[in-house]
């Protein structure tokens, strides 16, 4: 039994459906070659990889290859021979819990070839579930169309809200690049609170009664009619912070002042929406766009306030699970037809077609059970995507690149059956001010401690002596499955108490 050695560089270009580089054309026939390579990483060696071709052998036996510096250079495995499904290598952009968890579901999908995350962070350079691109400017369009067409990339998935608000995926569809994500004119369902209240009012969508208000004394005198408990909202982007539930007046006309008086949210605040309390339990409902269908995902519910019991300030989430039993199939089916199927209607017609996907933020109202729209986010809402991303048992690549072409008419998606639970672990004085670089140990063990967990990172990083080390507030999304709820909880708090790190918290 021959076989023959080749020496790849650091970074070989991808090979996928069939395509090869000429580093394997100018000593292969195309026939010899894998129809698939599937990247990662590792951080146990430095060197170059050597890749093994049986030429005697009409198959391709699976085998894969770690030696890289966690830096700079991929891993590459290589999968069976003969499958002809269309396949593609995916850009991930973002570095959080919500994009570890998009990588991993992409991983697994047999029309994904390969998996970049542009910056990405340590958890996920680490976890074999994307090759991590620190050094590429998400916010540069020009730079990220350079990367997509230097490695042949087939499709980008767009994680945080910033770069589709500043036209990322505008710029990248005008490129040619299939990119799963809204157009910034569509992205301000999020960007912008009046604009989302504004399409509900005009497509007759159920949502809180407001005002919108750049003057602080107007804004007060409204507050004064309503009464409290009130809520009031900056109008932007504002990291999940910038809302106040107020159970006084005194508290609402505080947090008026703060939001347009002192500017905390900065520009995020120069408007303030004031919004009726609505009384209820709270869920989140995801659908998947492609600007004239819509599907829906499973359904999840999260909680936001950083403390035991449901207390403290709210945060960007402290956890969640998946599925929420408060809303029922029924329930589903009502939030389908009375809530995204008319705001992406709505969007058409506005001349402004959304793609991606749309994130309810719902509350029941207590008094007549039905769903009200709270707010819209356009993109996977974090840390609910954990827990989606490991119930999802589709191909999410082929799935999303379906609604980048108009083409989810039709699809159904699967899901594993029972629950899962997402733990969020964040540093210490979180969502106020913390400490940064704290250690953290024990993060495989925690992974070992049941089966069906998985340690998500969204703020990582190593320090000189390769620890994990925190770098954000949200650190963390320990993530299990169960037959039920109370089996993934259990599985992902005795994950939670596997792992050392003095400097974090959970609820």
């Amino acid at each position: 039994m021959a076989f023959t050695t080749l020496r790849l560089p650091p970074y070989p270009k991808l090979v996928t459906n069939n395509r090869f580089s000429s580093i394997f054309a100018s000593q292969f026939h195309s026939s010899a070659l894998p129809s698939r390579l599937v990247l990662g990483s590792s951080s146990s060696c430095v060197g170059t990889l050597s890749l093994s071709i049986n030429h005697h052998s009409s198959r391709w036996s699976s085998t894969t290859f770690t030696c890289f510096s966690q830096t700079s250079e991929l891993s590459v495995s290589v999968d069976t021979y003969g499958n002809n499904t269309e396949r593609v290598v995916v850009l991930v952009i973002g570095g959080g819990g919500r994009e570890h968890a998009l990588c991993y579901a992409l991983q697994r999908s047999p029309s994904c070839d390969a998996v970049f995350c542009a910056p990405g962070n340590a958890g996920i350079s680490t976890s074999g579930n994307a090759t991590c691109i620190p050094d590429l400017d998400i916010f540069d369009s020009l730079a990220v169309i350079s990367f997509c067409s230097k490695w042949g990339v087939g499709l980008v998935v767009v994680g945080p809200e910033a770069p589709l608000v500043s036209g990322l995926a505008n710029d990248l569809v005008t490129a040619g690049i299939p990119t799963f994500g809204p157009s910034a004119e569509a992205a301000a369902l999020e960007g912008s609170k009046d604009f989302m209240k504004t399409i509900c009012h005009k497509y007759g969508i159920s949502t809180a009664k407001y005002q919108t208000f750049s003057d602080a004394s107007a804004a007060k005198q409204y507050i004064k009619e309503q009464g409290a408990p009130i809520v009031i909202k900056a109008d932007g982007l504002a990291a999940g912070k910038g809302v106040a539930v107020a159970t006084t007046l005194e508290e609402a006309y505080k947090a008026v002042d703060s939001m347009l008086v002192e500017g905390i949210f900065g520009s995020a605040g120069y408007r303030v929406i004031v919004e009726e309390f609505v009384e209820g339990e709270e869920a989140s409902f995801f659908a998947l766009v492609d600007g004239e269908n819509a599907i829906p995902l499973e359904s999840g519910q999260d909680y936001k306030r950083v403390g035991d019991g449901d207390t403290g300030p709210n945060t960007g989430g402290m956890g969640a699970y998946s599925p929420a039993p408060v809303l029922t199939k029924e329930l589903q089916n009502v939030v389908m037809e009375s809530i995204i199927l008319p705001t992406v209607k709505g969007m058409s017609m506005e001349g402004c077609k959304f793609v991606g996907v749309l994130y309810a933020g719902l509350m029941i109202d207590k008094k007549s059970g039905l769903p009200k729209l709270i707010e819209y986010n356009v993109r996977f809402g974090d840390p609910e995507c954990q827990v989606l991303m490991v119930r999802l048992e589709s191909d999410l690549a082929k799935v999303l690149l379906a609604a980048c072409r108009g083409e989810l008419k039709g699809v159904s998606l699967k899901w594993s059956p029972g629950s899962a639970m997402v733990v969020v672990m964040a540093s210490k004085g979180y969502p106020g001010s913390y400490e940064k670089e704290t250690v953290i140990r024990n993060l495989e063990e925690a992974e070992c401690v049941a089966p069906a967990v998985k340690v998500f990172h969204a703020g990582t990083a190593f320090d000189s002596d390769g620890n994990f080390i925190a770098t954000g507030g949200r650190v963390l999304g320990i993530t299990a499955k169960g037959r039920d709820l109370e089996e993934a909880r259990d599985k992902a708090y005795l994950a939670v108490e596997e792992i050392n790190w003095p400097g974090g918290f959970y609820r």
